[in-house]
């Protein structure tokens, strides 16, 4: 797993080092995150947590709403999904359309 914690990490760094000349949308607080910014740290923050399968749940954000697609084992891990996006600076609203596996 600490493979998987170094690679969040490695995106993280990557995001912010980017960052800094990427377009720009004005987040509520009054700091800037952009887009690409967001969809990175909920990949990452998807990568960290160990209940959810980050590889089968895809992330897309446009003006601060983040989509989020692809399959989960559990309504659990549905709703994990979910509420670690909801936790992210700069996002207004979720729209789960992760399906579950038969």
């Amino acid at each position: 797993m600490s493979l998987r914690r170094g690679a969040a990490a490695l995106v993280v760094a990557a995001v912010i080092v980017v960052g800094a000349g990427c377009a720009e949308m004005r987040a509520p607080q009054g700091a800037y995150v952009d887009d690409d910014a967001i969809t990175t740290t909920v990949k990452a923050r998807l990568v960290e947590d160990k209940t959810v399968d980050a590889d089968a749940i895809q992330v897309e954000t446009a003006h601060g709403n983040v989509v989020l697609s692809g399959v989960a084992r559990t309504t659990l891990e549905k709703s994990t999904a979910e509420n670690i996006a909801m936790k992210v600076r700069g996002v207004k609203t979720v729209q789960n359309n992760v399906a579950l596996r038969p």
